[in-house]
């Protein structure tokens, strides 16, 4: 036997090795697309955290935000990965209900399959105690003659749509909007806008100065449970905030199932129980299937949102 025919026979096993090669060998990076510190970000820190304990891998939250464009870039930069398990989008609603339908050629069609959604975002309307209307009707009747801005993640986004619409619907509109990477207590004390939609976990710190005009979601929030949902305001506008797990149409099943188990197994821990107590957020496993059906649901509400804003 020569040696070129030897190290051919060892060069055929190493690849053969490699091609069945257990997942996950390498680190694996969790794509948030959106700044540290909101829910979606503490959640997949847990998730991420866990996959490392379980399979004994480097895991590990970037971050990736869009300028006030929303979630879209840090979704591109997902859907460029490769289909192997190594790239996973911690993805809000947004991504494969409206990235489709806004031109980006990367997202349309709809590249991504879900792993399972996670939770569902405590999404407030709020402004502060000091603003001259302290419920929805108050600020549409003074909206009417007045001018209100709005400070949201992305024009285009589900929850600021949903405002819109259902600013629509009682008759007034906003006369200025903005996008921000982040709304939290400063946005609003700044006078950057009059109004942010946002997560309670951002608004936290000043809530006790804050007034919730509503908020959007099945259900009210623990933490404000006398504010009412935008859909008991608008009956026309029900529509949930989530967040799930992503990854590129084609990953393996393995890879899939063992993301799923990491998510699955962070999700039952104290801390995000704790996480849960202290801030409403709905923390729960819905798996692909369901996923899948919660997604097309979506995207009918979206359909009407968006007819309503024509």
């Amino acid at each position: 036997m020569t040696n070129t025919f030897k190290l051919a026979i060892a060069a055929s096993l190493l690849s053969a090795t490699a091609a069945f090669a257990e997942y996950p060998e390498k680190p694996v990076s969790f794509v948030v697309p959106f700044p540290p510190g909101d829910l979606e970000d503490v959640l997949t820190r847990l998730i991420a955290d866990k996959f490392q304990e379980m399979y004994d891998v480097p895991a590990a939250v970037v971050n990736k935000p869009g300028g006030g464009g929303g979630p879209f870039p840090g979704a591109v930069e997902v859907a460029g990965a490769p289909a192997d398990g190594y790239t996973v989008g911690s993805f809000v609603i947004d991504v494969p209900v409206v990235g489709p339908e806004i031109g980006i050629p990367e997202l349309s069609p709809n590249p991504f399959e879900p792993v399972g959604i996670f939770m569902t975002y405590p999404f407030v309307i709020a402004t502060l105690k000091s603003q001259p209307y302290s419920s929805w009707e108050e600020l549409a009747d003074y909206g009417k003659d007045n001018d209100v801005s709005l400070g949201h993640y992305g024009s285009f986004l589900a929850p600021t749509q949903v405002t819109f619409a259902a600013a629509t619907k009682t008759g007034w509109d906003f006369s200025s909007e903005a996008a921000f990477d982040l709304l939290d207590c400063n946005v609003l004390a700044s006078g950057d806008v009059d109004i942010v939609n946002a997560t309670i976990q951002t608004l936290l710190p000043c809530i006790d100065d804050l007034t919730i005009l509503a908020t959007i979601g099945e259900d009210r929030t623990p933490l404000t449970p006398d504010a009412r949902t935008v859909g008991e305001i608008v009956p026309e506008l029900p529509l949930s905030l989530w967040n799930g797990l992503f990854v590129p149409k084609g990953t393996p099943a393995d890879a899939r199932e063992k993301i799923e188990a990491a998510a699955k197994a962070a999700l039952e821990s104290d801390a995000a129980k704790n996480l849960s107590q202290e801030t409403g957020v709905l923390i729960y496993w819905k798996d692909a299937d369901a996923s899948n059906a919660q997604i097309e649901a979506d995207i009918q509400v979206n359909g009407e949102i968006a007819k309503l804003l024509e």
